[in-house]
């Protein structure tokens, strides 16, 4: 029988209460919201909280919404609820791409993108499709809020810069004139990706002039391929370009071999779906759905 460890449960209601409650229980304290990763994790024991912070009934981290000149995503956004979005679906298509692939609608129903970001496992799709974008983490500790810019938010597996007591409570993404596209192979429908691909691109007077190149499951560093997206910049989006960035960002990925493949088959994977996210994402800049 997989029984977790005694815990302490308390609810949040509201932020500064959670933070509070964090600050109070100390580093042993865990923030649940979605809880498809925490939960399974204490009920095998691999991680044993001595308490749980419930955030569920804190509706002002619920909102998606349009502030300024970025889409502000409150932490506490289930993943359906982004896959739904009609501003983001119509600013962000690599954010439906993935949504549309992570899990299955049950998970979808219930997950939070926060949790996904915070739980930094090194196969989250989101994590990779918010670095193309160069999102903005905001977090609220004691001492207030402060901004993480989300490369360098992850740390390494399962490991982030929020420090103690500190909760993250929204995503910016700033809207500008880009397309956008994500790719992903798994082994089967709603499975950890055995590789994915996202890409975001700039392109003015025919010359992309910024680029996002995000990978995951592949142990890209900070979830993204910058030597890629280095190469882009200043190019033209064509193929023979997009071939030569899969081909770098293959190189520049670090992937180990596992039930889900060989590295040799890995690499090959990282390189064909970026191409093919950047040849989609060109597509759509010219008004092209795919």
């Amino acid at each position: 029988m997989q029984v977790p460890a005694a815990f302490q449960y308390e609810t949040a209601t509201s932020v500064e209460h959670a933070v509070e409650l964090l600050a109070r229980y100390g580093p042993e304290a865990r923030v649940v919201a979605g809880g498809h990763s925490l939960l399974p994790m204490m009920k095998l024991r691999l991680a044993q909280p001595e308490a749980l912070i419930d955030i569920n009934g804190l509706g002002e981290l619920a909102l998606i919404q349009v502030d300024g000149h970025d889409l502000a995503v409150g932490a506490m956004v289930r993943h359906a609820e982004l896959l739904a979005s009609p501003v983001v679906g119509e600013h962000f298509p690599i954010l439906r791409d993935a949504e549309r692939v992570i899990a299955d609608p049950l998970v979808r129903n219930r997950g939070t993108v926060g949790g996904s970001l915070c739980q930094a496992d090194p196969s989250e799709d989101l994590s990779a499709a918010f670095s193309a974008l160069r999102a903005t983490l905001v977090v609220q500790g004691l001492g207030g809020r402060r901004t993480i810019g989300i490369r360098e938010f992850f740390l390494g597996p399962y490991e982030t810069a929020l420090n103690e007591a500190e909760l993250l409570v929204e995503i910016r993404v700033p809207i500008r004139s880009h397309a956008s596209a994500y790719r992903k192979v798994e082994r089967r429908v709603g499975d950890w990706a055995v590789v994915a691909a996202g890409a975001v691109l700039e392109i003015s007077g025919g010359v992309i002039t910024e680029a996002g190149i995000g990978l995951t499951a592949v142990g890209a560093p900070r979830f993204v391929s910058e030597q890629a997206e280095d190469f882009l910049r200043g190019g033209r989006p064509d193929d023979e370009g997009f071939a030569e960035a899969g081909r770098i960002a293959a190189q520049e990925c670090r992937p180990t071999a596992d039930q889900r493949g060989p590295v040799d088959y890995k690499r090959h994977l990282a390189g064909e779906l970026t191409t093919r996210a950047l040849r989609v994402a060109a597509a759509r800049a010219q008004g092209q759905e795919a």
